[in-house]
């Protein structure tokens, strides 16, 4: 598991800390691929409000939505590299989209500066209120009973809830039948209405529903049990060694000068430091994270042939 905090980014090589700070003079731009409210959205404005103070500049979340993000991943690598403009990067769009997209005019790691990584994020495993399981093991009981006959939803090829699922059905050993949405709240609706039997969703996405009673969670994506969510199991209690995690990450365009790298990296750490932010970021469902440009730079690169197996056992391809 990934925990770094402000603490590592003094630890960086003293011939980097001697450099002069860059001290922004005008508003930075932290560019959003999706729409306002989505949970990219939604932490790209909870850090954009806590590293303003920090910087002594506005930071303004610019949203340019479009194939899943590429659009917003075009617009920054494109940009001018001196710290004005950022983008708000996620596994989706710095990993997974590197290895769906044939064509993409441009390269997740060689045209972006990584700056901090911002949060893990897990998902639940919740079921329609009425489906009569009341944990995993009886899930997975039930899949294997009737393959095929659970409706599982996805928010598209290659989100995390196709992820997530596929991940589970192939360590199970069972086989859904995987409906897919254009995104999670028209699937989570449907689940609510009983339309659907089961979905791994982002906890965001979810927990209001879970705490409302409207649908059943059965268990959660991480390693262990969220210390914010302790009544619900994790999923890896009855299937060991699965899990599941998606991430957030600030990125700048390639060739941004090592300094102002740094300045925004140790205030992105310093800001989810801070007690009411890292309040808020744990209510989303995020575990915080904030590191250094090097240990995000070095998390990517991990990342990249874990989700390309992801892509492979899920099946999943783009038009």
């Amino acid at each position: 598991m990934f925990r770094r905090s402000l603490p590592a980014l003094l630890a960086l090589p003293l011939a980097a800390r001697a450099q002069p700070a860059w001290t922004p003079d005008r508003p930075i731009r932290l560019v959003v691929g999706f729409a306002p409210g989505g949970s990219t959205d939604t932490t790209a404005r909870v850090v954009a409000q806590a590293i303003t103070a920090g910087l002594g500049q506005s930071v303004l979340v610019e949203n340019r939505t479009g194939a899943a993000g590429n659009l917003a991943n075009e617009h920054v690598a494109r940009s001018t590299p001196d710290g004005y403009a950022l983008v708000m990067g996620s596994m989706g769009t710095h990993a997974t989209n590197q290895a769906l997209y044939r064509n993409l005019s441009f390269h997740v790691v060689r045209d972006f500066a990584p700056v901090s990584l911002v949060a893990l994020s897990a998902c639940l495993l919740v079921v329609r209120a009425n489906l009569p399981v009341q944990n995993v093991a009886e899930l997975i009981a039930r899949a294997k009973a009737a393959p095929g006959s659970l409706n599982c939803g996805i928010a598209g090829a290659g989100s995390s809830q196709h992820f997530a699922a596929a991940l589970f059905e192939h360590q199970a050993g069972i086989r859904f039948t995987q409906v897919a949405y254009r995104g999670g709240a028209p699937a989570m609706a449907d689940l609510v209405s009983g339309r659907l039997d089961v979905m791994f969703t982002p906890v965001v996405e979810a927990i209001e529903q879970v705490r409302a009673g409207q649908v059943r969670a059965l268990g959660i994506t991480r390693p262990t049990r969220s210390p914010q969510l302790p009544e619900i199991p994790a999923v890896a209690e009855a299937l060991p060694g699965y899990v599941f995690n998606s991430w957030l990450g600030v990125f700048a365009p390639a060739g941004t000068p090592a300094p102002v790298v740094l300045r925004l990296s140790r205030e992105i750490a310093a800001g989810l430091a801070t007690p009411v932010v890292k309040a808020r970021m744990e209510q989303l469902g995020y575990e915080v994270v904030g590191s250094t440009p090097e240990e995000f730079a070095a998390f990517q690169a991990a990342e990249l042939p874990r989700v390309t197996e992801l892509v492979r056992i899920s099946g999943a391809t783009v038009e």
